[in-house]
């Protein structure tokens, strides 16, 4: 089969289209490129959607958490606080049994048992967690005279937050949050290595990457190629949210605008 072929067959293999089986006998370079490419599919699908959905849970979170009214505050304070005490290998395998338990009660769970829903939940959750705490500290680091300002000009309530608060919130949270952002697409691939299981062999980019290593016996070929995936990723991250980071300080004069930097979480 040539390399032309190898990619007709398996670029969209993690999905269930193309060639039935994986490859087996030799393993050439073409296959292990095109095959772990394409369970990259899943990694951007399950970090795109988790981060866009999360975005809104995770503002809400913030807002509760700095509101005086204690029913909103104690429910964010501990959805925060459990999501970010738990490790997600831990929060995953928990998910997966819920699901699975609430199957039995009702078949409107059968969805969530399988990874596209189930997995995306967690890390909806988990990033929410996250990214709440974030935007939590950017808006108790809003400068009191911008408050102070929007008072006199008579704006209050969702006025005040939508023109001043947010906004602000944003620009102090924004490089941090670019993190969380490359970090929750980097914890997409524990999804196959937790509870949720790869129904007919369709699995992200770390699931075929180890499957070469484990025929293969050298690991030193699919994970070298799964990291240049995601460094790809990582810098198509960080152009993304550079873009937004400019819009947000398109005020600014260009030497008071704030840098993205990419700092590695070692431990989460």
């Amino acid at each position: 089969m040539s390399c032309l072929e190898t990619i007709q067959a398996y670029a969209f293999r993690s999905l269930g289209y193309g060639e039935r089986l994986l490859p087996r006998g030799e393993y050439t370079l073409c296959e292990q490129f095109t095959l772990i490419g394409s369970g990259m599919i899943w990694n951007a699908y399950f970090g795109i959607f988790a981060l866009i959905s999360g975005f809104v849970l995770a503002v809400a979170l913030a807002v509760g958490k700095a509101s005086p009214n204690r029913w909103l505050r104690k429910p964010a304070e501990w959805f925060i606080f459990i999501f970010r005490g738990s490790p997600l290998f831990i929060q995953f395998f928990f998910g997966y049994f819920l699901f699975l338990s609430l199957k039995g009660v009702s078949s409107f769970f059968d969805p969530f048992t399988s990874a596209w829903l189930g997995a995306l939940v967690v890390l909806f959750c988990n990033t929410a967690a996250y990214s709440g705490e974030i935007f939590y500290g950017a808006l108790l680091s809003i400068p009191k005279g911008d408050i102070e300002a929007a008072d006199a000009y008579g704006m209050t309530g969702w006025t005040r937050f939508k023109r001043v608060t947010f906004p602000t919130m944003m620009r102090l949270a924004w490089p941090a949050y670019t993190n969380e952002g490359i970090f929750l697409f980097h914890a997409t691939t524990l999804v196959f290595f937790s509870g949720f299981p790869a129904k007919r062999q369709q699995g992200d980019a770390l699931y075929y990457a180890n499957y070469f290593a484990d025929k293969t016996f050298n690991p030193f070929v699919p994970y070298p190629i799964l990291a240049m995936y995601f460094i790809l990723l990582t810098l198509m991250i960080i152009f993304v949210f550079g873009l937004f980071n400019k819009r947000l300080n398109r005020h600014l004069p260009q030497a008071a605008r704030p840098k993205l930097k990419f700092r590695l979480n070692l431990i989460r």
